[in-house]
């Protein structure tokens, strides 16, 4: 027994590198990432999950619903289970963190990973996206990949470097909003070459850009599949014209134009006293005017949706941007884990029913459908934790700028832009929702605790020299 004991710490104490220790180590982190789904029963569920289904496994095309994910989770096994798409989610967001940690963290052991994985999966939500059958794990993938292909290319080797660009293309590719996020951060990082001067390091915009063509690359080839049709995406301007209705510049637009004066002469019109006020409620709800207008596959509708945001522009400027940045505000304080977590009976079970009619007991018999989930008490954990992480990351950089350790301060620099860029980008061309920014509010604490584990391992040879 002792033996054993003594055999389990030295295995702990082997630094994560060749390929038996990290693949041990991101078994167990994806054990603990699974937490969440294996406590519930039955991987979580959210109102998009019904569509993704239908779009997968239907092989439907859903103009609304990114091909990429759908075709993802038919080709996980979608048609049998549910369980091998959240593994695999699980597998690569262990994947992509290992790939970080062993960059931040020369000689990081295994205990040290699995600390880490450990105090992610009690403090924040990651456990509670990597087990849901939703697209959101794969918005942290793309920030950590896009940092690992721009400024730690150089230390991955080529398979390894193979693998990271092949998630963060296929990260990008699960969800629209992906795009304008690697894209954002490309643009920072190549604005990061101007101070290269003053010792700031040069990021490889090249693989960036290999990451981001692939993730369009893949997009392009998912649209295909399911439509015959070469295209990036045709929900158009639908989102953006749901927060403009929300927001009230619709309906002011609506009512300073209708009736029809000269050449504007909106279909609209005959809406402009039923107009729905949240963007939910006109994209989602029974009785919405977007429906009867012809929904998603208009392409009538979306062309007017885009003469209005025109317009609007033209019009009240400074309205769409006290509006935008307020969206986006909200957005970045918004992060409670648990949005949409909730009994989907009446929403996706239908789907269910039709689809994969086998493994609907086990989703009956899930926690999740009896409402057994309390978020409040978890979020009076996790919310904390987020905002003194953000807090935290921020003097990370205060003190690595003091220090000129520009190149410690990269990650925590570019974890923080993607929580803005992701913040600005939902906030703005959707409309606020929690788990926009909770899905990836686990990032600073992450950037936290390798910075931690960084500098305890520098001190190491310290102590032992003084003992």
């Amino acid at each position: 027994m002792r033996e054993s004991t003594v055999n389990s710490r030295a295995w702990l104490a082997v630094p994560v590198e060749g390929i038996a220790v990290p693949a041990v180590g991101m078994a167990l982190l994806s054990l603990m990432f699974l937490s969440a789904a294996l406590w519930n029963g039955f991987p979580l569920i959210f109102y998009d999950t019904g569509a993704y289904l239908l779009e997968g496994l239907g092989h439907i095309f859903l103009v609304e619903r990114a091909p990429v994910y759908a075709e993802l989770l038919f080709l996980a096994g979608g048609n049998f289970s549910l369980w091998p798409i959240v593994v695999l989610q699980a597998l690569m967001t262990s994947y992509i963190i290992l790939e970080v940690a062993r960059a931040e963290v020369p000689g990081l052991t295994l205990r040290g990973l699995v600390v880490i994985g450990a105090a992610l999966s009690l403090l924040t939500g990651i456990a509670w996206y990597v087990g849901q059958v939703e697209p959101d794990i794969f918005t942290p993938v793309v920030i950590l990949g896009a940092w690992l292909l721009m400024f730690r290319s150089g230390r991955l080797g080529k398979a390894r470097l193979r693998w990271v660009i092949g998630l963060t293309g296929l990260a990008v590719a699960c969800h629209p909003s992906h795009l304008g996020l690697i894209g954002g951060l490309l643009m920072c990082a190549a604005l990061l070459k101007l101070l290269a001067r003053w010792g700031v390091p040069k990021p490889d915009l090249k693989r960036g850009l290999i990451g981001l063509v692939t993730g369009i690359a893949l997009i392009v080839v998912g649209n295909f599949v399911l439509t015959g049709n070469l295209f990036i995406s045709k929900s158009g301007s639908v989102f953006v014209f749901a927060r403009l209705m929300q927001d009230g510049i619709v309906k002011r637009l609506l009512q300073d134009t209708c009736p029809p004066k000269g050449d504007i002469n909106w279909r609209l019109c005959e809406y402009k006293n039923r107009l729905a006020t949240s963007a939910n409620g006109w994209l989602w709800g029974a009785g919405s005017g977007f429906h009867a207008l012809g929904g998603f596959t208009s392409k009538t509708q979306q062309a007017e949706d885009s003469r209005i945001i025109v317009e609007s522009l033209k019009r009240y400027p400074m309205m769409h941007l006290r509006t935008a940045v307020y969206d986006s505000l909200l957005q970045f304080l918004q992060f409670k884990t648990g949005d949409g977590i909730e009994p989907q009976l009446s929403v996706v079970e239908p789907n269910f029913r039709r689809m994969i009619p086998e493994q609907l007991p086990a989703y009956l018999k899930a926690r999740q459908q009896h409402g057994l989930i309390r978020f409040k008490v978890l979020n009076l954990i996790h919310v904390p934790v987020g905002a003194m992480t953000v807090l935290g990351i921020i003097l990370l950089l205060q003190h690595a700028g003091l220090r000129r350790a520009w190149d410690q301060a990269s990650l925590p620099a570019l974890v923080l832009l993607g929580l803005v860029g992701n913040a600005i980008i939902c906030g703005t061309f959707s409309n606020p929702h929690d788990r926009y920014q909770s899905r990836v509010i686990w990032l600073p604490a992450l950037v936290l605790l390798l910075a931690v584990a960084r500098d305890r391992r520098a001190l190491q040879p310290v102590a032992e020299s003084g003992t």
